[in-house]
């Protein structure tokens, strides 16, 4: 063994190991109790496991208890749990008139109610999403909200195909003056913010951004969700100043911020990327100047000579050294010996400006420790980090003087494009840099309320997502998050794919009618420009987008459950066409591929009436078929055959085809509709 553990001598803890299984698997039902009473007379308050909730998780009707206990709820919250949980019999119907790219794209743009959609999504996309952004209405006292009914069955939804009323909207307004006003908003955000904790990676991390209308309620159902330890950060986003937007005249100031609530499935997991802003060089200095604030690069390292080795810690792998020669200079005085102006300095001499900080890290505690009796004008450090943006790497920190100040050197702080130094701010959680005027046209798109700038959207993809990562945005307006990924992915030839939900509420806009068709058109002219600006670079970015429409069953009746479709065997008999006349093959190829747990932007080849998915991962036929097409499908070897129960050509073809699939493909896993 590396290194020697000692024995507990005692059995494991199951109780505490079970708990912490039960809290990954569902932080709603993490509470405190009081457990008793100290010498004071203070409670004393542990975590425990809320019964009642946990007993909601795992039944598929509401329960109820008496026990006191902390928590946050509303009226028809474990409704809304329930409605979480229930299954949707529904499918996805492919558009490819509307779609760009269809065939090779891996984005999705779907039309729909987005609860109905994430629960479609749940299991194909379950874990794989990691990062959710969404722009929920804020419940200003005029919002639009989304009605679920829970009381209904599942016969009604089939038949509620679309979900619009005669104006087109499945919507209610939900106004201040009601008395369900704060329970409305609540129950239309809970179900939805349940079913996308299971699509988030465990690394995954939503942003939801909120005004103080509803943000002391949002941050309590986050924390019911996604269990209070895993929240990450509060960001004040300062937007115009323009309006009055939720003030009155000598009631309350006005409106200058919103906010963006940070929620991770498991902090532990995640680790942010180092996002800055990047601001000219001697533009931050003239600031600095202006604003009367010190700036600290201002002395130059002009020689380090004579180095010693004082120790070598080979358990650490840390080297200690001392150096017998140290020079500095004023940048201003420098500039004056080598007879350039300071900006030359500046731009010249990067890596030997230097700032110190009496920074109390452990490296400089450990430096300190080891080079105690050492005297030199200079120290350095030489390490391999094991995080942070060196890891891996071997480097030397310089320490100076008795003090063991850190020297912080501006090439540390700066980076060099096209020839100028941009000075570095690592960003904070207050952003005042991101302009929020005239939105209303920001990608070539006229969207009057609601547009959430692109560069604040680039950011946070830009702090979580690694290059191949799937975002998810279902209240997704115009489409701003779609532009921002594919902003993002020509900047640093990422492959990050997007994943879009919007209902289509009507609009003024006679040419774009909805929403939707806003967003739609939003991505193909951003999705144009981004490839003509990329030029060569750009041609193998992916601008395009698979539009799928939320609809009722394929099915003309429900004969069976989602559930008892995945159980159902290969075994014909009995079955009539019950498919709805106006489906198409492509129609049941999707609600196959949801139902089999297979991403929608999988790679699809037709041939004649077979569909093949992701090479031979699921082969298909809902057309005739006879022997020989059931000989060629099975000689292919798929995971997953599936036929529509229609499709057999005669008695014989019916008869052998478990015998042929045995013969060449005895693990394929055969399905029917």
């Amino acid at each position: 063994m590396d290194k020697q553990e000692k024995l507990t001598m005692h059995t494991a803890n199951l109780a505490d190991e079970n708990f912490a299984v039960l809290s990954a698997m569902f932080p709603n039902a993490v509470t405190e109790t009081i457990t008793g009473h100290d010498e004071n007379g203070e409670p004393i308050i542990e975590r425990a496991i809320d019964a009642d909730v946990l007993a909601q998780e795992i039944n598929t009707h509401v329960v109820s208890g008496k026990e006191e206990r902390y928590q946050f709820t509303w009226p028809e919250k474990k409704k809304m749990a329930l409605l979480a949980n229930a299954p949707v019999a529904a499918t996805l119907r492919p558009s490819r008139e509307e779609s760009v790219d269809f065939d090779n794209t891996e984005n999705l743009y779907i039309e729909g109610d987005n609860l109905d959609v994430l629960k479609l999504l749940r299991e194909t996309y379950l874990n794989r999403v990691k990062m959710v952004y969404i722009d929920p209405p804020y419940n200003t006292g005029g919002d639009f909200l989304y009605p679920d009914n829970f009381d209904e069955n599942t016969r009604d939804f089939l038949y509620r195909d679309n979900q619009f009323d005669d104006q087109g909207n499945r919507l209610i307004t939900n106004f201040s003056s009601e008395g369900r006003f704060h329970t409305n908003w609540l129950n239309m955000l809970y179900p939805r913010l349940r079913v996308t904790r299971d699509l988030l990676t465990d690394d995954g991390v939503i942003f939801i951004s909120i005004d103080d209308n509803e943000f002391h309620n949002l941050r309590k159902i986050c924390d019911d969700v996604f269990g209070g330890a895993n929240f990450i950060n509060i960001i004040t986003v300062k937007t115009k100043i323009g309006g009055v937007s939720g003030s009155s005249e000598g009631k309350s100031l006005k409106d200058a911020t919103e906010f963006i609530l940070v929620y991770a499935k498991n902090k532990s997991e995640v680790s942010l990327n180092p996002v800055y802003i990047r601001t000219p060089l001697f533009n931050r200095i003239s600031s600095y100047l202006t604003e009367g604030k010190s700036w600290k690069y201002t002395s130059v390292m002009t020689k380090l000579e004579d180095k010693v080795l004082i120790k070598e810690d080979t358990t650490r792998g840390m080297k200690f050294w001392g150096y017998k020669v140290l020079e500095t200079k004023s940048v201003s005085a420098y500039a004056k010996e080598l007879g350039i102006s300071e900006d030359d300095v500046y731009n010249l001499y990067a890596d030997r400006i230097f700032q110190t900080t009496n920074a109390q890290s452990s490296v400089r505690q450990t430096v300190m420790k080891e080079t105690e009796a050492a005297n030199y004008p200079m120290f350095g450090c030489e390490y391999t980090p094991i995080k942070g943006k060196n890891e891996g790497q071997k480097i030397e920190i310089l320490y100076k003087g008795e003090q063991r100040r850190m020297m912080m050197f501006l090439s540390a702080a700066v980076e060099k494009i096209d020839g100028i130094y941009y000075y570095m701010d690592k960003i904070t959680s207050l952003w005042d840099d991101i302009e929020y005027n005239n939105l209303t046209k920001e990608g070539d798109m006229e969207f009057p309320n609601g547009k959430k700038p692109i560069k604040m959207l680039q950011r946070m993809i830009n702090l979580v997502t690694d290059k191949d990562s799937l975002v998810l945005d279902f209240f997704s307006g115009s489409a701003s998050t779609a532009h921002a990924v594919m902003q993002a992915n020509t900047e640093d030839n990422g492959a990050r794919r997007f994943i879009l939900v919007q209902i289509p509420e009507k609009t003024d806009n006679e040419e774009l009618p909805t929403i939707c068709d806003i967003g739609k058109e939003r991505m193909r002219r951003a999705g144009t420009k981004i490839k003509e600006e990329a030029s060569l670079m750009g041609q193998d970015l992916d601008v395009g987008f698979r539009v799928l429409k939320l609809g009722s069953s394929n099915m003309k009746e429900v004969y069976y459950t989602p559930e008892e479709y995945s159980q159902i065997s290969f075994n014909l008999d009995g079955f009539m066409d019950n498919i709805k006349p106006d489906r198409s093959d492509e129609d049941l190829m999707f609600q196959v591929m949801l139902d089999l747990g297979i991403p929608l932007s999988a790679k699809i080849e037709q041939d004649r009436d077979i569909f093949n998915v992701n090479d031979n991962y699921l082969i298909a036929c809902f057309g005739i078929v006879d022997t020989t097409m059931i000989t060629e499908i099975a000689q292919k070897k798929p995971y997953y055959a599936a036929f529509r129960d229609s499709s057999f050509a005669n008695d014989s073809a019916l008869v052998n085809v478990e015998q042929i699939f045995n013969t060449y493909s005895p693990n394929t896993i055969r399905r029917v509709l």
